[in-house]
């Protein structure tokens, strides 16, 4: 039996590309038994070829499957998952915000946005047009702009892009109807921010805004995501993170047509936490009405503010900026033409003035001196001085608002008709009688919080100004002169203090001389609340025997002095008017800060009116209307 060797080539086998079976130098012939060739043996150089051949094509095949499988054989199965799962945002519901008597003041109403999945979108262009076509009818779009979007889309892509954020309840039941078979297609439904408008609440309550770049870094490690909604201002910023909530997650299996056919896991999102305010939405709406009718009667600059504050624990009851905004124009995503209307408004209804505007302020800063010089002994409840019109220093002559003067007054009659020569005295001395001089008076000033912020859970605040010799030197490169001081004394040249902060100090002295920290939080729903002692700031800087004279003074105000409209109240009140001077010839600013009922004050009031002019003919009968109004409701 012949053996085949496996080095040799069959003659019956076919012609190999490259061999010939013809002899060759270096061939040989394998011979049978009989002689007859059997087979042809080839060269080393042959062999080598065809190894080398079969070699590199088996190293191609394995390189490629290397390459497939291991190397991008992640990425390949990623885009395999991608087309079967999706992870859907499940955004967490932002916490509401109540006034003190649980009535809601946002809410969260349900937003639609309509949104495409480039790789889900049909594959030919026919049926991209047809598919565009249709949506544009269903939520009244122009198809050609929806088309646009379509083909500018990175193909491959998963990630959704925006074909409208705006469009009606009933366009997104239609929407929903026909949904499934619109292939790539995607109904959004997100919670959006909805604010009471009006009644000064804007400034105090905030907006919300897409999530910008530097909010992302600062709260990336707290569970943020771009496109988040964050707060911008008011409250919603100061209590972001607890408000906020935190997003979660569902894994869904999805069609060809990128639907939904199945849940695979879900993290539900915790809801961000409900907060109750101090504030009284009723009397904050008094406080805001009252106001806006004086700004009108006074024919001002047309700008106000107001703070009122429970004495008894810092709570803010109402807090008024005017003119306001509406929120909501920032929460639906604000359109330029309108937000370049609010920065060109000289009113400048996005500020603040409550606890952001600086003004002078005039005779409500006299009971601080008043304070200082009882504290540091230069008078007496007794003590009087000679009201002639004014005081002489060489040239300069520093005159009272009453030609020819009040007469003989002590400290009592001297707040209650707003004697500035009394104060003169108290502030910078005259003749033999030595004053407190501006150092005692900022320190004093300081004592009762002003020239630094109050502390309110509020972003923005100010805090306001105290001069002295230094900053003058500094500022102005001019001395500090007798006159500097007697300004101040009666509250005006540089001093400037906020609405708050004069709310705050008048507070002070209504509840006896204790100082709180102004707070607009009144608990976390289900979740604690903070006593009265937690936001004591400081009490008895103020004897409790000095702290009741300027009481007095301030009750004398209103039964003989520049506030005796208030007389007819139903409830025995106290406090000071002022009407501070402004550069140029605008007209004044008016003031009127006081507390009620007279011997246990329940609520403390702050009032400014730009430009309004006299603070008893302006303020004086908003701070009536309201504790008119407040007392018979309460």
């Amino acid at each position: 039996m012949k053996k085949n060797n496996p080095f040799c080539i069959p003659e019956t086998v076919a012609t190999i590309d490259g061999f010939d079976r013809r002899r060759q130098e270096g061939d040989s012939f394998w011979l049978g038994d009989s002689g007859e060739r059997v087979a042809l043996s080839f060269t080393a150089s042959k062999l080598k070829t065809v190894f080398f051949v079969i070699f590199f094509f088996l190293v191609f095949v394995l390189g490629r499957l290397f390459w497939l499988q291991i190397i991008k054989g992640a990425d390949y199965a990623a885009v395999a998952e991608g087309n079967r799962l999706r992870v859907n945002v499940l955004t967490a519901s932002r916490g509401i915000i109540y006034d003190r008597f649980n009535v809601p003041l946002v809410a969260n109403i349900s937003h639609f946005s309509l949104f495409f999945i480039p790789a889900d979108l049909p594959a030919s262009l026919i049926e991209k047009e047809k598919l565009a076509a249709i949506t544009a009818k269903l939520i009244a779009r122009d198809g050609s702009k929806i088309l646009e979007l379509f083909l500018s889309a990175p193909p491959q892509s998963y990630s959704p892009v925006l074909i409208a954020d705006e469009f009606t309840h009933a366009q997104s039941i239609a929407v929903s109807a026909y949904e499934d078979s619109l292939s790539g297609i995607k109904l959004s439904v997100s919670p959006r921010r909805e604010y009471i408008s009006g009644y000064g609440l804007s400034h105090v309550l905030g907006y919300l805004g897409e999530i910008n770049a530097k909010e992302l870094s600062d709260y990336k490690d707290k569970g943020y995501q771009a496109g988040d909604l964050f707060g911008k201002s008011g409250l919603e910023v100061y209590y972001e993170e607890m408000l906020h909530g935190q997003n979660g997650e569902e894994e869904v299996e999805v069609d060809t047509n990128g639907k939904p056919k199945k849940t695979i896991a879900s993290l539900f999102p915790v809801i961000g936490k409900d907060i109750i305010l101090t504030l009284d939405l009723d009397l904050q709406k008094k406080l805001a009405e009252s106001l806006s009718r004086a700004i009108i009667g006074s024919h001002s600059s047309g700008a106000a503010a107001a703070v009122a504050i429970n004495p008894e624990n810092g709570e803010i009851l109402a807090l008024v900026s005017l003119p306001d905004f509406d929120n909501n124009f920032f929460s639906a995503g604000i359109k330029t033409e309108v937000y370049e209307k609010y920065l060109a408004d000289s009113r400048k209804p996005l500020f603040n003035r409550a606890i952001a505007g600086a003004y002078p302020p005039g005779s409500i800063f006299k009971p601080i001196v008043a304070a200082a010089a009882l504290e540091e002994g230069i008078i007496t409840e007794s003590k009087t001085f000679l009201s002639t019109g004014g005081l002489q220093i060489d040239k300069w002559f520093f005159p009272d608002w009453k030609t020819g003067g009040h007469g003989r007054i002590n400290i009592i009659s001297a707040l209650a008709n707003s004697v500035n020569t009394f104060f003169y005295y108290l502030g910078g001395g005259y003749a033999d009688f030595e004053g407190l001089g501006a150092p005692k008076i900022k320190e004093y000033a300081y004592e009762f919080n002003l020239g630094q912020p109050t502390g309110i859970d509020l972003p923005g605040e100010v805090a306001g100004f105290v001069p002295d010799e230094n900053w003058k030197l500094s500022a102005k490169k001019e001395p500090w002169y007798i006159g500097d001081t007697y300004h101040l004394a009666i509250g005006q040249g540089d001093i400037l203090v906020t609405p708050l902060q004069v709310a705050l100090y008048t507070s002070a002295i209504a509840n006896g001389g204790t100082l709180y920290q102004p707070h607009l939080l009144k608990e976390i729903k289900n979740g604690g609340y903070k006593t009265a002692s937690d936001y004591l700031l400081k009490t008895n800087f103020i004897s409790q025997n000095n702290i009741n004279i300027i009481r007095k003074g301030l009750r004398e105000t209103v039964l003989s002095g520049s506030a005796r409209s208030l007389q007819s109240l139903n409830v025995a009140v106290a406090g000071k008017t002022g009407t501070a001077q402004v550069a140029g010839d605008k007209p004044t600013h008016s003031w009127f800060a006081g507390f009620a009922p007279y011997n246990k004050p329940k609520i403390a009031i702050a009032i400014i009116v730009e430009n309004g002019g006299e603070g008893s003919l302006v303020a004086v009968p908003v701070f009536k209307d309201v504790v008119s109004w407040y007392f018979n409701e309460n």
